[in-house]
């Protein structure tokens, strides 16, 4: 079935929405970035680039790829394109329905995970973190690492079932500031805790599983207000056809999604033969990464589900075209400029938020490495999380999967090719390339399946981005040749002349933008006075 052709005003109306369901995600999401940040410094401080560093961050790859598999990502791709197509073609008595039958298979599955997890782990880590094995100590520890910040997995998985819900009825803030409440637990666990404790490091691991819990937890008063429970069902057999259908779409889902999580953990297993401090370098470098992809790539991809997959169950193609289009243009005009100043101010900012305590120079330059080669791949990144949803929404999570493997096989030859002389960051290099490659391809395949008019437009709006993203070269040039950054302290100073340089960049930004009649910069300027004039009235 096709739409008959929307007005303009129409077409605002849902690039509009979108836009400011993204807005709030991305708030949610750049408040829950800097407590991560404030977190992530606070354990650099104490714990460097260390071998208890290496054990920590070797120890959270292993619940963080199962919440992946199992939570966010899985709940993304499956849950909430079917849970939207029952709220639009069947009610929300039906929706309710199968939102209970989803929580009660998931309770009982993830706890069966965890429990598993928690006996295994010395097996699971003699696989992933084979490097560690000389060390009995820090293997031990690791170990213990992990047995501790198993539950997480359920707390997390719980969480992101009340997000998929929320999200596919547009709300959109508790579950995007719910992970800034997990990391201030995170951080208020390591400051309270660690100075009591023969280990320190185990008030960080503490803290995940019970900032797990806050993340869910805080979601329930506005799942309550909308009608949502998290009562149990009895299990019963056969299951709800929604299940059913979910579990057809989640299979794949979750191959592809464990392709992507194997990438980091062949890199972890890889690093764990380099020399030390390598997983620590990695670990950074991908948190800066994090910090632009999370804030804006996952928030417009956040926010641009719900509405792709109420535009596929009408049948709606070309609606779902425009809906993408939009999506792609947006968010390579926030994140080209974000991995240009990434890779040009990547040793001030390192310098800046962790270099002090344990975390020395070298630690600066080894994470510096691993951020260069990982922002070469920031636009891939960010389009996989664009061009993917729009796969989920019409229900075909199988493409996604075999582009992702191809991806990986040509991962593990990259880091096999790369790890011996760029030591970590052929490591980093070699995630990119795949990245790149499997954007390109899910892009190619994309293009053959929807009605694609928007290619000069989107390709104009692309070289005005590239364009105005030059004027960054002028500051950061400036605070590069500053004698501060090769001095111990001035902190303040730091901080100070790095925020100048990156405020200059981002107005110079903006400003050519506008000369150049960006179309995303005025859309931005339109929907902002939009928003102000319904205030006043």
């Amino acid at each position: 079935m096709q739409s008959q052709e929307k007005s303009p005003h129409e077409k605002d109306s849902v690039e509009g929405h979108i836009a400011t369901s993204a807005g709030i995600v991305a708030l949610g999401t750049f408040s829950s970035r800097i407590l991560g940040f404030v977190r992530d410094v606070i354990l650099a401080g104490i714990f460097g680039a260390s071998s208890v560093a290496d054990a920590f961050y070797v120890a959270f790859r292993i619940p963080n790829f199962l919440r992946e598999l199992f939570a966010e990502g899985s709940m993304s791709a499956a849950f909430v394109p079917v849970f939207s197509e029952y709220l639009t073609l069947h009610g929300k008595q039906e929706a309710k329905k199968l939102g209970r039958a989803v929580l009660t298979l998931l309770v009982i599955l993830i706890s069966i995970v965890v429990i598993l997890g928690i006996l295994f782990s010395p097996q699971i880590l003699s696989v992933i973190a084979r490097g560690f094995l000389g060390d009995t100590e820090k293997f031990e520890l690791t170990t213990t690492l992990t047995r501790m910040m198993f539950p997480f997995l359920l707390f997390i998985s719980c969480a992101a079932w009340v997000m998929g819900i929320l999200n596919s009825v547009r709300h959109f803030g508790p579950p995007a500031f719910s992970s800034a409440v997990y990391n201030a637990v995170n951080i208020a666990m390591v400051l309270t805790l660690s100075p009591y404790l023969e280990q320190p490091v185990f008030a960080a691991a503490l803290g995940v599983s019970l900032g797990g819990a806050a993340q869910f937890l805080i979601q329930l008063p506005t799942l309550y207000r909308e009608g949502f429970s998290i009562s149990l069902l009895k299990p019963t057999w056969p299951l709800h056809p929604g299940v059913i259908k979910m579990g057809k779409l989640i299979l794949p889902t979750i191959v592809g999604l464990s392709v992507t999580q194997i990438n980091l953990l062949v890199n972890t297993f890889l690093a764990s033969y380099l020399p030390l401090g390598s997983v620590s370098y990695l670990y950074y470098g991908m948190r800066l990464i994090h910090f632009p992809l999370g804030i804006f790539a996952v928030a417009l991809s956040t926010a641009l589900l719900p509405t792709l997959s109420t535009q596929a169950a009408k049948g709606d193609i070309p609606a779902l075209s425009r809906s993408f289009s939009f999506g792609l243009r947006f968010v390579f005009f926030i994140t080209f400029p974000a991995l240009l100043g990434l890779i040009l101010f990547r040793i001030p900012i390192i310098q800046t938020l962790f270099e002090h305590g344990e975390f020395n120079h070298t630690a600066t330059l080894g994470t510096a490495d691993a951020v260069l080669f990982y922002a070469l791949g920031l636009w891939a990144f960010a389009g996989v999380r664009i061009v993917v949803p729009v796969f989920y929404a019409m229900q075909d999570t199988k493409t996604p999967v075999k582009v992702a493997m191809l991806a990986m096989g040509l991962n593990l030859v990259l880091n096999i090719a790369l790890m011996t002389p760029m030591q970590h960051s052929g490591l980093a290099l070699a995630t990119s390339i795949s990245a790149i490659f499997n954007f390109s391809c899910l892009l190619f395949i994309l293009k053959k399946r929807i009605e694609w008019a928007d290619g000069r437009r989107m390709l104009i709006s692309h070289l005005k981005v590239i364009l105005a993203s030059l004027v960054m070269i002028i500051p950061a040039y400036w605070i590069s040749t500053q004698p501060l950054w090769h001095t111990a302290g001035g902190r303040v100073m730091k901080t100070l002349s790095l925020t100048t340089a990156i405020t200059a960049s981002i107005l110079g930004y903006f400003i050519l933008q506008y000369f150049l009649r960006s179309e995303e910069l005025h859309f931005l300027i339109g929907l902002i006075k939009n928003r102000r004039r319904k205030k006043l009235f």
